[in-house]
């Protein structure tokens, strides 16, 4: 899930760049503090009951608490004012954190493959495991997937796929979570192959996701255009501007979680460049103010009426 599929759900407000740095910076360290307890809780019960799900579980968490810090930084440095070497701000330091989670995500999730199938090369090392992992797999569903609910409800207000990508990595602990609370459930029962199973799926999981985020942050990476809904309303703003006779040519591309514009506008061609020059300002304060967008550049383009435009050439072929 990216910013993009639920950004017509989110509310009309436009949040400035440290409205949302806030709310991620406030979001991700009620994260951290979930992920500082959790993991070290897993693995040591994991060690303790023999649960190779519920240490592949704990090191997914513990991944978490790395992405969280990936977060911080990238939330710290993208509300940095434009300098002269980034004169468009420095709002892409989200889009490369979402890229950074994403490969994290796939790197825990190969590793956990990869240890799984070495169980299922041998399975008389299975061991039974302690009921206890069973309580432990299912106090962490019931964190995470509250966690992933709180970040998603926050990410989805101040429009942040930042935001986005650490909620569905909470959410992805509260998935591998749940599957391995079922895997020790199987080992519990008379099953003990069900364990690593659990820890397999898990680790299929946790890469996919990780595949699915970091794709999406590598076509943000070379300027992929915002959704058809956003440009379609930005074309509306700029044709409602007073002043403005058409539009076309409206060019969009993904900078960070906000949008950079490039669009023509048609004024009446009769009127003074000072007053195409007023019209133009105004549609741009207009767009930034009811959108996503960070700027706007225009090219102006005369328009002229077509019944006037009879009339020249009526007179030109007049005798």
């Amino acid at each position: 899930m990216n910013l993009d599929e639920f950004a017509d759900e989110s509310e009309d407000t436009i949040h400035t760049p440290a409205e949302r740095a806030a709310a991620a910076s406030r979001s991700t360290w009620v994260s951290v503090g979930v992920n500082i307890l959790l993991p070290f809780t897993q693995i040591a019960v994991g060690i303790f009951s023999k649960s190779q799900g519920l240490i592949a579980d704990g090191i997914h968490s513990l991944s978490d608490l790395i992405a969280d810090f990936v977060v911080l930084l990238a939330s710290h440095h993208s509300k940095k004012d434009a300098d002269q070497e980034h004169p468009y701000g420095h709002q892409r330091f989200e889009t490369a954190a979402s890229l950074v989670l994403g490969v994290l995500l796939m790197v825990v999730g190969v590793g956990m493959l990869w240890s799984a199938f070495r169980k299922l090369e041998d399975p008389e090392t299975v061991q039974r495991v302690h009921a206890a992992a069973l309580w432990v797999a299912g106090a962490a569903l019931i964190a995470k997937e509250t966690l992933f609910r709180y970040v998603l409800t926050i990410a989805k207000r101040v429009k942040s796929s930042m935001l986005v990508a650490n909620a569905w990595h909470a959410r992805s602990d509260a998935a591998s979570s749940l599957v391995v609370g079922i895997g020790i459930g199987g080992n519990l029962a008379g099953y003990p192959i069900l364990d690593p199973i659990a820890a397999l799926i898990v680790g299929f999981m946790i890469a996919k996701m990780g595949v699915g985020f970091g794709w999406d942050a590598l076509h943000d990476l070379m300027d992929r255009s915002a959704n058809e809904n956003e440009v379609q309303a930005i074309r509306t703003t700029l044709l409602e501007t007073p002043g403005i006779c058409g539009v076309h040519d409206v060019r969009t591309r993904k900078m960070g979680d906000m949008i950079v514009v490039d669009a023509h506008i048609e004024i009446d061609g009769t009127i003074s460049v000072e007053a195409g020059h007023d019209i133009a300002v105004m549609a741009r304060q207009r767009v930034l103010q009811r959108h996503r967008v960070l700027n706007l550049m225009t090219h102006v383009d005369p328009w002229r009426r077509p019944d006037l435009d009879h009339e020249l050439l009526v007179m030109r072929r007049a005798p």
